[in-house]
Order: C-alpha cells, then sequence, then structure tokens
C-alpha cells in the first residue's frame, strides 16, 4: 500500500455516519409581482433587464447597445455571434468575448439571480470571460427564492450550476464599488418566452 492509499484509508475510515440533511424550510414571500421584484433586485446589483419580442429584436438590441463588439459568442439559436460555442470549444478560447449571449434555466425574484448549469452555458467560461452577457430569460421561469431552488430536479442533477446576480463588483479598493474587475462588466437580462 502506498502512503497516499494508506493515508486515503484512513481518512475514509474515520468519515461521520450518514445522516440525513435538514428540511429547508419554504419561509413566507414577501409581496409583489415575481418580475417586478426579480428586476428591483437585478437593478440593485448593477444588471438591467429589457423587453424583447423575438430573437430579431434581441439581435438589434445587441447591435445598439454593443455597436464595438467584435466578438459575440450565442450559446442561443436564432442570436447571431461570430464565434460559434459548441462542447468542444476550448474554454480559454473565448478569453477575446465582448458580447456572451445564454438562456437562463430559471430566476430568482428574492436575489435577481438567473441560473444556469453547463447546458444553458455550452462552455462555462462563457459566463466569465465575456465582457458583457446576455441572457435571455423566460418570465413564466421565475421562482420565489433561494429555498424553491434547491428543490428543483435540474438543481440536484446539474454537473455545473451556478447563481449569476449582476456583473462582477469589488469594494475592496479604498471603498470603491468597481464593476467588472473579475468577471463580466454588466449583465443584461432580456424577458423573451
Amino acid at each position: 500500500m502506498t502512503t497516499r492509499e494508506a493515508f486515503l484509508s484512513k481518512i475514509r475510515a474515520a468519515q461521520p455516519a450518514s445522516r440525513p440533511r435538514p428540511d429547508v424550510p419554504i419561509f413566507p414571500a414577501p409581496e409583489g409581482d415575481l418580475r417586478t421584484r426579480f428586476t428591483t433586485a437585478l437593478t440593485a446589483m448593477g444588471g438591467t433587464c429589457v423587453e424583447a419580442r423575438s430573437h430579431d429584436d434581441v439581435n438589434a438590441l445587441i447591435a445598439s447597445r454593443f455597436p464595438d463588439a467584435a466578438v459575440i459568442a450565442s450559446a442561443v439559436p436564432g442570436v447571431d455571434g461570430t464565434r460559434p460555442l459548441s462542447r468542444d470549444t476550448v474554454p480559454a478560447s473565448l478569453q477575446d468575448v465582448d458580447v456572451g449571449v445564454v438562456r437562463g434555466r430559471f430566476g430568482v425574484a428574492e436575489t435577481g439571480s438567473v441560473w444556469f448549469s453547463e447546458e444553458e452555458y455550452v462552455v462555462n467560461s462563457i459566463g466569465y470571460l465575456a465582457q458583457h452577457l446576455v441572457v435571455l430569460l423566460d418570465p413564466a421561469q421565475l421562482i420565489e427564492g433561494l429555498q424553491q431552488a434547491y428543490r428543483r430536479p435540474d438543481f440536484k442533477s446539474a454537473r455545473y450550476a451556478v447563481l449569476v446576480t449582476g456583473p462582477s463588483a469589488t469594494a475592496d479598493i479604498e471603498g470603491v464599488l468597481i464593476r467588472g474587475a473579475q468577471g463580466v462588466r454588466s449583465l443584461t437580462v432580456v424577458w423573451l418566452a
């Protein structure tokens, strides 16, 4: 037995007995429309919500909102991109993406967050390396709060999952809020069924 195997064997032998997870209560939801609450929470975190009726509207929105974008990577069929995304795309190859376009699986009204898995991102790095992230979200896919998110079967079955709330931000440098310091500079949620 190697040193590594001996070490791991000791760790496995010292594991506590399995026990059930505690039930997370469903807290009462605040008053108000889910969409309004989501928009308020996302806006407070520096994100933006806009309306669209079709993929053509989304293409026009991207062209007008990001006129200097040279590289657009879209994981949404029907939304134009200059960089194709596939499961074989090398994650680091997205380092020069100006605009990333993805569809969120669901949104959380409590926090203004959008949930993604490896299915939505296609290449996980799109959510972090793109300068601007445009998220298509069906308003019918809003849920009340995080307690409901944790109970969803897709939350439990995803190999990779992330809740994104607004663009990246930090206030570490002299207490000044800086957006886009470690990730996307802007997050735009587009309401589109």
